[in-house]
């Protein structure tokens, strides 16, 4: 194996302060909970790898998608109100990419089976919302608005039978209108 293969693991350090200042913490999984390591969280540096970090503890509030760079003051460059709370690892996924996205909750309405990006549903498909979803392969970032805009939420694979109520800490549910794979080129 190449050097350059031998050691792939993902990593991101967190920083208290914003430009990468005050106590670090660095992380190359999952981190339900950083209350433990680190009072706040105003910066971070993206080494290696893909992560989703959130704004609450246990992978729950707005969702931010982090790839490989610097995020000297994301909270102004993204708009969090609040600073980092958890951090989920994303696996890079080799293979296809498959996931059937439904009209209505618990796979109901219109059905339509997706293996690549999907900047609008209601234009490709003719759906006016979609409320749940089957990922069978990959991992995805599905967005509220169309053209990969809005809260965005990470989908692993599984089953996802009501969006209504997923996205902790909104006033209401999410519908999805575009979706996108993470893939080789978010690394």
């Amino acid at each position: 194996m190449t050097s350059t293969g031998m050691n792939m693991m993902n990593k991101i350090t967190f920083y208290e302060e914003r430009n990468f200042q005050g106590r670090s913490y660095e992380c190359s999984n999952d981190c339900p909970d950083m209350s433990s390591y680190m009072n706040k969280c105003h910066s971070c540096r993206v080494e290696r790898g893909c992560f989703m970090v959130y704004d609450r503890t246990n992978f729950m509030g707005n969702q931010y998608f982090m790839r490989r760079g610097e995020y000297a003051d994301y909270m102004s460059m993204m708009g969090m109100r609040d600073c980092i709370r958890s951090c989920r690892m994303i696996p890079m996924h080799r293979g296809q990419y498959r996931m059937k996205i439904y009209e209505r909750e618990n796979f109901g309405g219109q059905s339509y089976d997706l293996s690549d990006d999907c900047d609008n549903v209601q234009d490709h498909y003719r759906m006016s919302n979609c409320m749940s979803c089957n990922v069978m392969d990959g991992n995805w970032l599905m967005y509220e608005q169309p053209n990969y805009h809005g809260r965005m939420m990470y989908m692993r694979p599984g089953e996802y039978r009501n969006f209504m109520g997923m996205h902790q800490g909104m006033n209401q549910g999410m519908r999805f209108m575009s979706m996108k794979r993470i893939n080789d080129s978010c690394y």
